[in-house]
């Protein structure tokens, strides 16, 4: 049916409003959906993302109190950021719809420690949240739920890949979650927000339930969207999704003091370890760049094992596996975007991971100048550390600092950067050896060692 222009001005003005008040009151979500685009869609029956836009169906957007749209604005928001509508591969879609929302939905529900947000739907009831073992869905990823929900239809006996591959998503029953009385902890509902158990549920859900053993009985949330968009921009999608979701935490973690409580979701960091991963394998690297050093191996002429390469093969001893004292430095001149400092930063952040603690040494910034490197031995030193700069590249003066203002050198300087910028002579490294990291197949630094990491 055709809608009215004052119809359609409503709906926006409800979503602008919405959206308003979730940063007054849960500013991560607020500050997350304003990245995002809204449409109405008569072919949504409910609400659903295909990973840019979230999409209303008019009929449902009416029928939603102020509160309740909230609720499905934060939902439609976890799922974008947590890129469930890519992750999917080839399991099968209904259960992984269903482990998706439950993982969304706690979250949602626990953003607040000290007081969890409503995620009931007058018409739907309350959201399944809790995962098929009895833990909050928060404490696990979409995939983990998953392999629990298979696991648990297959001992009842029913085969998930006999499912509906339709979009939507289905609710929980005896099999997927909660205990064969149907009183799992917390909730007795559907995954996106579908009716208690006994209350009916649409036709569409009642089919789905046929096909999955009584999987499921009434939903909200339409999954139909997910994987539509083109796969060239999956990854830069990622990438926006990882920068909005970084910079959502770190000023929400400013303004109440600490990112353990108030409104980021309590796996917020960990999501972003999860998303965000070092492409780099640093333990290698390091490992045998270091190693090389300690036995003396000539640095001229380059060592072809290491030119150019993303990875070396180790041979070194797992006695002792530190990496104490090397000097990070990330270019943050006007040609790096943000989008490069913020890829490097992941390294380093991924270097400390790996070396599982056993890695120390400082971060420094340098564009015409070289900002002080601060030391480090924990991701959590590092995350204080702020990218500062935008002017001229100059990798002289890195070298200039060292040999001025460092009392001790360090054991080794890692580079990273675009490259562009003329090249200080070998010599100025004082023999500390020296090993670049450039973020484009374009630029290859005369001396030292060098990796590439890609920025797409």
């Amino acid at each position: 049916m055709a809608y009215d222009e004052a119809f359609v001005k409503e709906c926006v003005e409800r979503l602008k409003k919405a959206r308003i008040r979730l940063l007054a009151s849960n500013g991560f979500y607020g500050m997350l959906l304003s990245h995002v685009p809204f449409a109405l869609d008569e072919s949504c029956e409910t609400a659903c993302t295909d990973g840019e836009k979230i999409y209303f169906g008019p009929e449902f957007m009416k029928e939603l109190s102020d509160s309740e749209l909230e609720f499905v604005l934060m939902h439609e928001v976890m799922h974008i950021v947590l890129m469930h509508c890519q992750r999917q591969d080839n399991r099968e879609p209904q259960v992984f719809n269903v482990a998706a929302d439950i993982v969304v939905n706690s979250n949602i529900m626990h953003s607040k420690n000290d007081d969890p947000l409503s995620i009931t739907l007058r018409k739907y009831g309350e959201s399944m949240h809790v995962a098929p073992n009895g833990g909050e869905g928060y404490h696990y990823t979409a995939e983990e739920v998953y392999e629990m929900i298979s696991s648990k239809l297959q001992k009842a006996g029913i085969n998930p890949s006999g499912s509906s591959k339709s979009g939507g998503s289905g609710s929980n029953d005896e099999s997927a979650g909660g205990n064969s009385k149907g009183k799992s902890k917390g909730t007795d509902s559907d995954d996106g927000g579908g009716k208690e158990k006994g209350s009916g549920g649409s036709s569409a859900a009642g089919k789905k339930g046929q096909k999955t053993g009584g999987f499921a009985k009434g939903f909200f949330d339409n999954h139909s969207k997910w994987g539509t968009v083109d796969k060239d921009k999956q990854d830069q999608l990622r990438d926006k999704w990882i920068k909005h979701l970084e910079d959502a935490v770190g000023i929400i973690s400013i303004i109440e003091g600490s990112n353990q409580c108030g409104s980021v979701p309590l796996c917020a960091q960990r999501l972003l370890k999860e998303l965000k991963k070092a492409q780099t394998d640093w333990r290698t690297l390091l490992a045998n760049f270091i190693q090389e050093e300690i036995n003396d191996y000539s640095f001229s002429p380059p060592d072809r094992r290491f030119s150019e390469s993303d990875f070396f093969l180790p041979d070194y001893n797992e006695k002792d596996e530190s990496v104490k004292n090397v000097l990070f430095m990330i270019d943050t001149s006007g040609s790096m975007s943000d989008e490069m400092i913020t890829q490097a930063y992941s390294e380093i952040k991924g270097a400390i991971d790996q070396f599982n603690g056993h890695l120390e040494g400082w971060l420094g910034f340098f564009d015409a100048v070289v900002v002080e490197p601060k030391p480090f031995s924990t991701i959590d030193e590092l995350e204080i550390i702020r990218p500062e700069g935008g002017g001229g590249t100059n990798f002289h003066i890195i070298f200039e600092y060292v040999k001025d203002k460092m009392e001790e050198p360090p054991s080794s300087i890692v580079i990273l950067t675009d490259g562009y910028a003329p090249f200080p002579q070998e010599e100025d490294a004082n023999e500390v050896p020296v090993l670049w990291i450039i973020n484009n197949e374009d630029v290859t630094p005369p001396w030292g060692k060098t990796a590439r990491i890609k920025i797409e």
